[in-house]
């Protein structure tokens, strides 16, 4: 096996936070030798979830084992997804912050497909994956992620099962989606169906114009490359989403 040096596109203060809470944890839980030491384990997450590195390629660079590797992995992206915002408190921090509305979307995660891989077929996409709704703000920044639900459930179905429209409406916001959110008032939608009168028409253009920002959220949370092809359990999707959204949020200070 040849060896390189190789550059990560991150800074050095989300390298600092995730070893942080890598030394809390060990601290905690009593465990304070390792093989690796916080900084080179938070180096090694970090590489998995930026350039998508498989377990047995992090493994041979770090000169430790394929399942050690696998557990740090697994380990620090759980203490790092348990950090990311719960939806009433993000959706309270995205008031506070004075929007006017937010931006709601759905996204797919593709998946290998599984035995019973009907209900992660996406009809929509035309592919398997999981379903993801994100949340953005109107400067396209990720307000919140969601779990991970079967690539079949429509979008309107998985954030009625979040507990999305019930949240938005506690709180006063309004959010902006596509034509798969009809139905709830507390999403503004599309106008739908042909020959529009000039006044629905100009009201979609004004509709697409302010949710445009909200593929930068989804373009922040793709551009981690272990979305290329994960190699875990379809149901982790989530998991990782959202130990994604708390590094991006350190990346952009938000």
């Amino acid at each position: 096996m040849l060896f390189y040096r190789a550059a990560l596109p991150l800074s050095r203060q989300t390298l600092t936070y995730t070893a942080g809470i890598i030394r809390r944890h060990r601290a905690q839980i009593g465990s304070p030798w390792r093989k690796l030491i916080p900084s080179q384990q938070a180096l090694l997450v970090l590489a998995y979830l930026r350039k998508g590195e498989t377990f047995a390629e992090l493994a041979a660079g770090f000169g430790i084992g394929t399942a050690t590797a696998w557990r740090y992995v697994s380990e620090t992206v759980a203490l790092l997804a348990a950090r990311s915002p719960k939806l009433p408190k993000a959706l309270r921090k995205a008031k506070k912050a004075g929007h006017a509305y937010v931006v709601i979307d759905g996204t797919l995660i593709p998946v290998d497909r599984v035995a019973a891989d009907r209900p992660f077929y996406s009809g929509k996409h035309r592919k398997h994956g999981m379903n993801l709704q994100v949340i953005a703000s109107p400067g396209g920044d990720i307000v919140w992620v969601s779990g991970a639900l079967p690539g079949a459930v429509h979008d309107l179905t998985a954030a009625r099962i979040w507990g999305i429209i019930c949240e938005l409406a506690a709180c006063g916001l309004v959010a902006l989606g596509d034509k798969g959110y009809r139905g709830e008032d507390d999403i503004r939608t599309p106008y739908r169906g042909r020959n529009k009168p000039a006044s629905q028409k100009d009201a979609n253009r004004a509709h697409a114009r302010l949710r445009a920002p909200g593929e930068r959220a989804h373009a922040q949370l793709k551009s981690w490359r272990i979305w290329r092809k994960p190699r875990c359990c379809p149901w982790r999707a989530g998991q990782l989403a959202k130990a994604i959204h708390v590094l991006q949020a350190r990346e952009t200070g938000g």
